[in-house]
């Protein structure tokens, strides 16, 4: 069973426009990798030699375009949008497994989220989310 602590953050102006960016960029790589994943899956079923859409393909195909195409990505942590793109591939399992429906957009004010990988915690609507280890 995890556990989690829930707590409210109280950010000034600059760290509330900051964790707004995140969840931003977090929205735009999740809805980008859903539309793109839709696109190769079709261009896949007609054309059977051509890979399947994966999480791991799609985040190196952001990384590739997003210096030139999406700058703006670059102003908040790299987790952000990664961690988005491996979260649209865990529901794309849990889809194909039966568990859950197929994944739809992310909707800004509805949506706002982003996770952080090396500190273990989720941050949701200005809340943090630390799981307790151990």
């Amino acid at each position: 069973m995890l556990i989690a602590h829930r707590v409210a953050l109280d950010p000034n102006n600059v760290q509330a426009t900051y964790l707004a960016r995140a969840a931003g960029v977090a929205r735009f790589a999740y809805n980008w990798a859903l539309s793109e994943w839709q696109r190769q899956y079709l261009a896949q079923r007609a054309d059977p030699a051509l890979p399947a859409p994966s999480q791991l393909a799609l985040r190196r195909q952001l990384n590739a375009i997003k210096r030139e195409q999406f700058p703006w990505m670059l102003n908040v942590t790299k987790n952000a949008p990664q961690m988005a793109i491996i979260q649209l591939g865990e529901a794309f399992n849990n889809f194909f497994a039966h568990r859950a429906r197929y994944p739809r957009c992310r909707r800004k004010g509805v949506d706002d989220r982003f996770t952080l990988t090396n500190d273990q915690f989720r941050v949701d609507s200005k809340r943090f989310y630390i799981p307790k280890l151990g």
